[in-house]
């Protein structure tokens, strides 16, 4: 606990920092906010876990048969003409899975990151980011669906390192980064290899935006390196006032052995559509499939290794302003029996959730 509370003072007094030695003129002038979110959920597994945890490639709302908290967070954001930053604390069974690996200390850091403006359009940030890949976050609020998708679930939420961003207009933005891994906090022991990643955007209009971002690296010690190549390619389309879309795919490449060239693939394409009855009520549908067949980020040890499709379906009502109850159905339809229930194992896993998020 003190460990805790001294991280919270000190990323506290980095932000004050900031805001007391910026100039006071008024186009420099900063802007200190603080934001919060809270999401509890209930969730049903009809395989009935006995150790009440969901299948283990899923790390939001993945706890079976009881109530739980899956993030709760608090935000500080400090916004300027030339300096920013964010300092996001967090708990709740997201924390608690997501970030296991980590230090204890910085199992409750949401992010905690600095930029700076050096340019015209150019920022340079650094510290522990958002990720550069996919268009989910552990904030449900923000996304078409209660759970999170398998390609969101194994693949980077966050990030360490520096960041380079170039917004040339309103219409692109290029963005590189340095990272210490493959959502990696503390690099692994016995790994100096360097990490990249890079991001295009090109928003052609208010309705439609499309993505690419890469991530190079080595995400093992030297004496077992691995490189990992992945791409993360999604659009989202607004096609009418109500009606949503978002089409996306993911593919990755690992070499299976130090210094081989013969090299492990996954891929995951997915669809969301959302389509708004009024201004609150809403329903969002996903179609999606992981193809794993080597076991490079979901080991099975089953003959064709991952390969699984999955369907959700969910309703969200937003009673009031701020407040968001969400219900989801969802399944998934392995090719190999890759789930567990009691001592025997099946094809499908079945999953009903319900949330309720609330923010300011």
């Amino acid at each position: 606990m003190k460990k805790i509370l001294l991280l919270v003072a000190i990323m506290v007094a980095a932000i004050t920092l900031f805001a007391q030695t910026e100039t006071t003129t008024e186009k420099e002038k900063g802007k200190l906010t603080f934001s919060g979110y809270a999401e509890a959920y209930y969730s049903y597994d009809m395989n009935q876990p006995s150790n009440h945890t969901k299948p283990n490639f899923l790390y939001n709302f993945n706890r079976h048969n009881e109530l739980n908290l899956n993030l709760a967070l608090l935000k500080a954001n400090y916004t300027s003409d030339r300096v920013r930053g964010n300092i996001g604390l967090m708990a709740g069974t997201y924390a608690q899975y997501n970030l296991a690996a980590e230090p204890s200390i910085f199992q409750y850091v949401y992010e905690a990151n600095v930029g700076v403006r050096v340019g015209k359009n150019v920022w340079i940030d650094a510290g522990i980011m958002p990720a550069h890949i996919g268009f989910e976050s552990a904030i449900g609020k923000d996304c078409y669906t209660l759970t999170r998708s398998m390609l969101a679930e194994n693949s980077p939420y966050f990030e360490t390192g520096a960041k380079v961003t170039w917004t040339p207009n309103e219409k692109w933005s290029f963005a590189a980064m340095y990272l210490n891994g493959w959502q990696r906090i503390k690099r692994v022991d016995g790994n100096q290899t360097p990490n990249f990643g890079t991001q295009i955007t090109f928003k052609p209009s208010d309705k439609v935006l499309l993505n690419w971002s890469t991530y190079v690296g080595n995400d093992f010690p030297d004496s077992t390196r691995r490189m990992r190549y992945f791409n993360n390619l999604y659009g989202t389309f607004g096609i009418t006032d109500k009606f949503s879309l978002i089409a996306g795919i993911d593919y990755g490449l690992q070499q299976k052995e130090k210094s081989s060239s013969e090299l492990s693939n996954w891929y995951t394409p997915i669809v969301i559509a959302r389509y708004a009855f009024t201004d609150k009520l809403a329903a969002a549908g996903r179609v999606e499939y992981f193809n794993d067949a080597d076991g490079v980020v979901i080991a099975t040890g089953t003959p064709h290794g991952f390969q699984t499709t999955g369907y959700s379906l969910n309703l969200d009502f937003t009673p009031v302003s701020h407040v968001m109850f969400r219900i989801e159905g969802r399944m998934f339809d392995g090719r190999d029996k890759t789930f567990i229930k009691g001592t025997a194992l099946k094809n499908t896993n079945t999953a009903l959730t319900a949330s309720l998020a609330v923010w300011f």
